[in-house]
């Protein structure tokens, strides 16, 4: 096919992914399908092609990528910027320009947006979406040419160049294209699929809508309503109505960067309850639904807009949900093989490969890629090779243990609490570990089930909003493209046991600024990835143990005998203040340039331990305000007998630690097998205490939030909760799926037996 550097949407269709991208080809095939799609046209990908070669950068970028350890998340961070920065300072090519500027005037020269389209893109078997730039109300011409530029330089974004790797695409052969669309300022959008994307039924169309811009959807900002139509009869089977306080619009007085902001509108009170479609329309979006899936014979993830009454599609891609190997056929080779061991399980999949027994962290760089990892039990000295391996299995510790955290978010599967694995299991033996069960075969019985860091793409949003707990600023970026509303625990741990020496000593040796450095180089990870969405973090939670393991250590921190109960959380803010600085320093610092990081305060013992705390953050700028919450962790019984007056100190919120508050209330060592049984967080006791600092932050208003892994184990805790009023739920990013499925489905039966969510006219 021979075309020009830029394309009509009428002049493409679904076959030419190569040249416009799955964005453009989607475009171009709706609009010769007359879909409602506003007009507009693309760059397409020779344009991009056309302008490495011009500019000699192709040479100059793998210069850059070929010495880049794809784990080295601050080395992935330069080189991502260098190259961004190597892309926007090379010239456009003139004959590129004028295209671009020809075409934009043939568009009026109106208000347009420029969306990048790789040409891998919204795929089903690969999706790409979310990981390059998109500028919206862009006018001029020298803008339009400005924003296409940027778009390609967003092929490098770090989350790109990182995931690309992790499929195994070649750098130089996803191109990028860009679609230059007529921008919808819209007074209701929204999200459609062709199918229910909780139960996949479908006979159904899901519609989801809310009043002004759609991105209140995808930021969880605002609940949307919720309409469900029969796709044969095209029949509202149900509706959910959301009260609106406020929309977002465009502001029409800042420009930014080539962006126009957008800024929240109050809507009258008359209007807030009102149905954001009429039934008509809601009738004719489906309709529409139903054409681009016969078009394109899938269930379809539709981006849709209203102006002036009339209804335009922006946007359609393949629903990507990745679909798990069937149980049953599982389950049948499994049954023939030779258990070896069971334990507790920790993380989902099933991995084999051979075994590498490690008996001390100084011993991680045994484990190769492809490796079982066998430990007795696991520290964040192991998580080099963590990463590394197929499959974890540990002698001791629970389903909350180490091994079993940093499994679930690597996403491999994990065998914890088996007691003789280091024993029974040979280095070099080939094993399969089955996480969803707790056992351990003989031999290669079945290949790797779930690979790390699958991406698995939802669009359901729920009133109670869905928060995942991260530690690892590698994973920050591949989390963040799930259907997820910000991270509800943001654990320190595992950055400083990367920088691998103890603040204090690194202190002695005037190298405070080297930590906060590295401190706030993580932090800006998790930041970026998810901005503009919540970055709860928790402040550092070292126990004496884990601080005496780091470099210098030793000289700093006395052997406690019980170091769960001992130097930890608060207590040590305020009599290691000159360690505390260095991480007040380094939040603050990230603040800086992203407003969404907040803070939450750990293992508070008493209310005068929070307002020292509170005093110490205030002294370095970090003051509450509608930019900046403030966070206390409820994990010490004290904590619930005690909310008002902790309330009362000013907190925004309150997040429910279900691990250590069960430990405290049950007097149970979590980690101990032979009381694993045992560790409940649905005992009658802390039951009790749940629902008390849920109903007292409801009170008081303020938010109420919970992390750990009881609201995706046990549906009858989260139903519970549901009802009790929390305002959101953390857990790991294997569970975010399920749990919000999970979550979707309490908050329905809750609306029926309220006598609310009936269809209405």
């Amino acid at each position: 096919m021979s075309k020009g550097f830029t394309l009509w949407f009428h002049q493409v269709n679904k076959g030419d992914v190569p040249l416009v991208g799955g964005k453009g080809a989607n475009l171009g095939e709706m609009t010769q399908a007359n879909i409602p799609v506003p007009p507009g046209f693309i760059v397409s990908a020779e344009a991009y092609f056309y302008f490495l070669e011009k500019a000699g950068l192709e040479r100059k970028i793998k210069g850059f990528l070929d010495t880049l350890d794809i784990n080295d998340s601050t080395r992935l961070q330069e080189v991502a910027a260098q190259i961004k920065q190597t892309i926007m300072e090379s010239p456009m090519p003139t004959e590129i320009a004028e295209e671009i500027s020809r075409a934009y005037r043939e568009m009026r020269k109106g208000l347009v947006a420029v969306r990048s389209s790789a040409t891998a893109e919204d795929l089903p078997e690969a999706s790409f979406a979310g990981q390059q730039r998109t500028f919206l109300n862009v006018q001029g011409e020298a803008e339009v040419i400005a924003a296409v530029q940027g778009c390609w330089a967003s092929l490098f974004e770090p989350r790109a160049i990182f995931y690309r790797h992790q499929q195994g695409f070649d750098h130089f052969k996803v191109g990028v294209a860009v679609p230059v669309q007529e921008m919808v300022q819209s007074e209701a959008s929204g999200v459609m699929f062709t199918l229910d994307p909780i139960t996949n039924d479908k006979d159904k169309i899901v519609v989801e809508a809310v009043f002004g811009l759609g991105e209140t959807i995808v930021s969880g900002e605002v609940t949307p309503d919720l309409y469900v139509v029969d796709k044969k009869r095209l029949e509202i089977l149900d509706k959910r109505i959301e009260r609106q306080e406020w929309e977002l619009v465009r502001n029409l007085e800042k420009r930014r960067d080539g962006d126009e902001n957008n800024i929240q509108a109050t809507i009258p009170p008359t209007e807030q309850s009102r149905q954001k479609l009429a039934d008509k329309e809601i009738i004719a979006l489906a309709q529409i639904g139903r054409r681009i899936e016969e078009l394109y014979q899938f269930p379809q993830d539709i981006e849709w807009a209203r102006k002036d009454n009339h209804l335009y599609i922006v946007q359609a891609r393949p629903v990507t949900t990745l679909e798990l190997a069937q149980e049953s056929a599982e389950s049948v080779v499994l049954s023939e093989a030779r258990v070896l061991l069971s334990g507790s399980p920790a993380s989902p999949g099933i991995g084999a490969g051979p075994v590498k027994t490690i008996n001390d962290a100084s011993e991680i760089n045994i484990v190769m890629a492809g490796d079982v990892l066998v430990a007795e039990m696991t520290t964040p000295d192991f998580v080099p090779a963590m990463k590394r391996a197929v499959a974890i299995v540990t002698d001791r510790g629970g389903r909350t243990a180490h091994a079993a955290i940093v499994s679930r978010e690597l996403g491999i599967p994990c065998v914890v609490g088996t007691k003789d694995a280091t024993r029974i299991l040979k280095s070099g033996q080939m094993v399969t570990v089955d996480g969803s069960r707790g056992k351990v075969y003989e031999g290669k019985i079945l290949e790797t089930k779930v690979a790390p860091n699958v991406i698995r793409r939802r669009h359901l949003k729920t009133r109670t909003r869905l928060y995942v707990n991260l530690a690892e600023p590698e994973l920050a970026p591949v989390v963040a493209a799930r259907d997820v509303d910000g991270v509800g625990l943001l654990r320190a741990e595992f950055i400083i046991a990367q920088i691998g020496e103890h603040p204090n000593y690194m202190l002695s040796q005037g190298r405070g600024q080297e930590f906060i450095d590295k401190l706030a180089e993580g932090l800006t990870q998790f930041a970026t990835a998810f901005y503009p969405r919540p970055v709860v973090y928790r402040t550092a939670d070292l126990k004496s143990n884990e601080y005496r393991s780091l470099k210098g250590g030793e000289a700093y921190e006395e052997v406690e005998e019980n170091p769960m109960l001992g130097y930890r959380g608060a207590s040590r803010y305020i009599s290691d203040l000159a360690a505390y600085k260095l991480e007040l320093e380094s939040i603050k610092r990230v603040r800086q340039h992203y407003n969404n990081l907040w803070v939450m305060i750990p293992f508070v013992r008493t209310v005068k331990q929070l307002a020292e705390t509170k005093k110490l953050l205030s002294a370095y700028g970090l003051r509450r305000s509608p930019t900046f919450k403030l966070w206390m962790m409820v994990e010490v019984p004290s904590n619930i007998f005690l909310l008002d007056k902790f309330i009362d100190v000013g907190i925004d919120g309150i997040s429910i630690g279900s691990n250590d508050l069960t430990q405290l209330i049950l007097g149970i060592d979590r980690d101990n097998p032979k009381l694993a049984e045992d560790f409940d967080e649905r005992d009658e006791a802390v039951m009790m205490a749940l629902e008390m600092a849920i109903k007292t932050a409801a009170r008081r208003g303020i938010t109420c939030s919970i992390c750990g892994q009881a609201p995706s184990v046990y549906p009858e805790l989260t139903k519970k909760l549901v009802e009790w009023g929390i305002t959101s739920v953390s857990v790991a990013p294997d569970t975010l799926d399920q749990t919000r499925e999970l979550i979707a489905r309490m908050e329905r039966r809750l609306a029926k037996a309220q006598g609310e969510g009936a269809p209405s006219s």
